[in-house]
């Protein structure tokens, strides 16, 4: 049993996506003459946090380009990542419905079973890059969030170890096709896999894709499997940098998260059916040479001085 997302009404969803975005540009272009750049910024975390190409990297490397000063040590480029948890929320609404009422013992016996078999796979995998990001959050954000070439040497390792699992695939088939085999094991491969994506340029849907893929995943299942565990992942990531950085948040800087999480929430949620539709048919080889040659161009542009 395969779990598919349900999408809200079409005409429903445009309307309650144009209200919102209405006010937040409302409550925000008034008074920051840079709301373009943070709709620019929403605009590329919405398109890169499901795709395995690191948005983190490309938040930064786009903040650095455009000069944009409401980062807030790194604050906005975190906290707008809840925009694109509530586009996963959304477009498996109605399945987290059902689960969570399996979760309780409601509904048939194979559908119970693979609630739960999947979450707790989720908080297994979930447990070992939350652990270390609290512990290492400091650091990652002074050090690791300040150096382009961190993030180029992580895109192009990233690449090519895509490139790798790709071409070794061939000889070794995926072994699970749904969320009903997702055993401890392999939700700790995906966990530990996960850790490094708390390096800027790695990817947190990369990193889980790549855990997944090399647990036994195929692809599609280790593309939903990341989908869900970035709902606690980047919802605890956004609230205890949130909760840490609120010293450093002034009043005007709510309208620029709101605005930066509502677009990246937008255009977050048509990136989660193009990729789906993707990897159907698809592989991951066109990430892994995005990421070399991105990597390649920081690069330049660390040693030409523009970065």
């Amino acid at each position: 049993m395969r779990t598919q997302s349900i999408t809200l009404p079409r005409s429903g969803l445009f309307i309650g996506f144009a209200v919102l975005l209405a006010f937040a540009l409302l409550i925000t272009v008034p008074t920051n003459s840079d709301w373009w750049q943070i709709v620019v910024l929403g605009i590329v975390q919405g398109i890169t946090e499901w795709l395995p190409i690191s948005s983190t990297a490309h938040l930064l490397l786009t903040s650095e380009l455009l000069r944009y000063q409401g980062s807030i040590g790194g604050t906005f480029e975190i906290a707008i990542q809840f925009g694109t948890v509530c586009s996963v929320l959304l477009f498996y609404w109605r399945d987290l419905l059902d689960q969570a009422q399996a979760l309780i013992g409601r509904g048939d016996p194979v559908t119970i079973s693979t609630a739960r078999t999947l979450w707790l796979g989720v908080v297994i995998a979930f447990i070992p890059a939350a652990v270390v990001g609290i512990l290492a959050r400091n650091f990652i954000k002074a050090v690791l969030f300040e150096s382009p070439l961190v993030i180029a040497i992580a895109l192009i390792g990233g690449g090519i170890i895509f490139l790798w699992i790709e071409r070794t695939r061939i000889a070794r088939p995926a072994t699970t096709a749904d969320f009903t085999t997702i055993s401890p094991q392999r939700a700790l491969i995906v966990g530990i896999a996960q850790i490094f994506a708390l390096i800027p340029g790695v990817s947190r849907s990369g990193s889980s894709i790549v855990g997944g893929l090399l647990a036994g995943f195929d692809r599609p299942t280790a593309t939903a499997f990341s989908f869900y565990l970035a709902m606690p992942t980047l919802g605890l990531a956004t609230i205890v940098d949130l909760i840490g950085s609120l010293d450093q948040v002034q009043a005007g800087d709510w309208g620029r998260l709101l605005l930066g999480a509502t677009v990246a929430m937008i255009v977050g949620y048509g990136c989660i059916g193009w990729l789906l539709r993707y990897i159907a048919t698809h592989n991951f080889t066109m990430f892994g040479y995005y990421r070399i040659i991105a990597g390649v161009l920081i690069i330049g542009a660390v040693i030409a001085g523009v970065l």
